[in-house]
Order: structure tokens, then sequence, then C-alpha cells
């Protein structure tokens, strides 16, 4: 067996390469699990206000929240790698972004409870809400950016990947329990997921704060 000037064979750096690959998902990985939390909550208050929803627009949910968690870290890599001193100052806008988006759309979710407290109506999640919910919930992936800065781009692009592969897996099953759930509690459901996107909302704030 040949050995370099170093006195390395070549198994040895076929054995390093390996096991950096397999870090390099599982950082991945557990990067995913993180930022698919707060996504998570919000698929399971959109299962909770739509217990009738069809796997397919189930998929579409999933798929939306999974699309923005790999756009943000993406953004926040060519960001940091690029602009990083203006990065830094919008980094501080984060926590007050999510806040008001969540407490906008909790709150017009309990709203329309409350309106249609009488009437046994499903409401549908539009799409400029789940495009709103996408962003508030992926917003501070903006900073995995910082997480990634010392990955080139294909490295960068597939760590998104598979974060965005593991938050569509995790908002699928929690749309799936809310689902679930929102049967047994019917009308009150709405009223269930505009809280817990509230407090999503101000745990996403406070945390950023501190």
């Amino acid at each position: 067996m040949h050995e370099t000037k170093s006195g390395m064979t070549p198994d040895f750096f076929c054995e390093e390469r390996k096991m950096n690959n397999v870090l390099f998902v599982v950082n991945a990985i557990g990067l995913g699990i993180g930022l698919a939390m707060d996504a998570f909550s919000v698929s399971l208050a959109n299962g909770l206000n739509e217990p009738l929803m069809k796997n397919g627009r189930m998929m579409k949910i999933a798929g939306t929240f999974a699309f923005f968690q790999w756009f943000m870290p993406m953004v926040g890599w060519l960001l940091v790698t690029s602009f990083v001193q203006y990065f830094n100052a919008f980094s501080h806008f984060i926590p007050w972004i999510a806040l008001i988006l969540l407490l906008f759309i909790g709150g017009k979710m309990i709203k329309e409870a409350f309106d249609d407290e009488e009437e046994e109506v499903e409401k549908e999640v539009g799409k400029s809400t789940l495009f709103m919910q996408g962003i508030a919930t992926s917003i501070d992936a903006l900073s995995v950016g910082f997480t990634i800065s010392e990955y080139n781009l294909m490295q960068a692009f597939m760590c998104s990947v598979i974060i965005a592969i593991v938050t569509f897996g995790i908002c699928y099953v929690g749309i799936k329990i809310g689902k679930k759930f929102g049967m047994k509690l019917a009308g009150k459901a709405s009223i269930f997921g505009g809280v817990i996107l509230i407090a999503i909302g101000l745990e996403i704030f406070i945390k950023g704060m501190m």
C-alpha cells in the first residue's frame, strides 16, 4: 500500500472523507429539526383549522414550509459571504418581523373563529396566509448563513436541501396530528390554532431579543 509524504495512506483520506460526509449530513439534519419546530407548530395549527384537509393539500402546505426552509438558509449564506455588514444590520429586525406576521395571522384566525361561532364552517388557509406563515417560520433560518458560511456553494445548497426534506416530513406529521385533534375540537380548533401561532411569534421574538 502506498503512503503519502506525511505517512498517511490513501485509505486514511478516504475514511476521513466518509466521516466528514456523515458529519455534514448529521449536522444538516440537526439544523433541519431545530429550524422546523416553528413550522411544525404552525402546521399543527393549520391541521386544527382544517380537519378535512385532503392529502394533496397537506403535501402542498408541507412543501411550502420546506421551500422557505431551503430558500432562507441559501439567502443567509449569500448575504454572509457577500454582504456580511448589511446582513448583521438586518438580523436585528428578524424577531420583529416574525412577531408581527404571526400575531396578525393568529389574531385573524381567532377573530374568524368568533365571527363564525354559530356556523360550523371549515376555514381553508389561503395562499397569502400560507405565504406569510412560510416567511414567519423560516426568517430566523437566515441566521443559518452564519453557521454554514464556511461551506462552498454546493455544500450550502445540499445542506439547505436536507433541511427542506426534514422540514417537509415534520410539517406533514404536524398537519396529520392537527387534523386528528381538529375533528375532536370542532369549532374551537381555529381559536386554539390562533393561540398557537401567537405563542410561536412571542417565542421567536423573546428568543431573538435575548
